[in-house]
């Protein structure tokens, strides 16, 4: 081969190298990776830096602080601990539903409880904040049950329905 031809298929190689490794972000073949992974091996020691254990708690706490998980994991902890916020009997009865713009929703089992907890609500408000203050609730909201809904089947008849309160 002459020297001129040579040069140019260099120049292509080194030109389609170049562009793979802009295109892909990686250069090395497989076997540059498993002969550079074993030598890196190789140089490692039992007590080096970095090689310590690691506790099952700070590896959660770290992903818990990485994803921004904190407010998930107050809100899921109010529901789980929702007695010790309200007491076992206002619990058994009602329960968090979601948190919307620091508004926290409680559903109660009726209209009798809903009143319970909407003259409880300053207490709980001040309870919830010194607990769970990451969750930042502003305002509390208590809804009693659902009414059942009486649209069922293909051929169900607009209107009202039965005029009776639920709750």
């Amino acid at each position: 081969m002459s020297d001129e031809k040579k040069s140019s298929v260099d120049f292509a190689q080194e030109f389609y190298w170049r562009m793979r490794e802009a295109a892909t972000g990686r250069r090395m073949t497989r076997d540059q990776k498993r002969i550079k992974a074993s030598k890196e091996k190789a140089k490692s020691k039992p007590f080096d830096k970095g090689r310590d254990p690691v506790t099952a708690m700070s590896t959660l706490d770290a992903l818990i602080t990485d994803f921004r998980w904190t407010g998930e994991m107050a809100e899921a902890d109010l529901h789980v601990n929702w007695a010790e916020v309200v007491g076992a009997n206002n619990a058994a009865n009602s329960k968090p539903e979601e948190i919307i713009d620091g508004t926290l929703t409680i559903r109660c089992k009726s209209t009798a409880w809903a009143t319970q907890l909407r003259l409880m609500a300053p207490q709980i408000l001040e309870l919830v904040n010194e607990r769970y203050e990451a969750l930042g609730i502003s305002a509390i909201k208590t809804l009693g049950p659902d009414a059942p809904s009486w649209k069922k089947g293909p051929r169900s008849v607009p209107g009202r329905g039965p005029r009776d309160t639920y709750g």
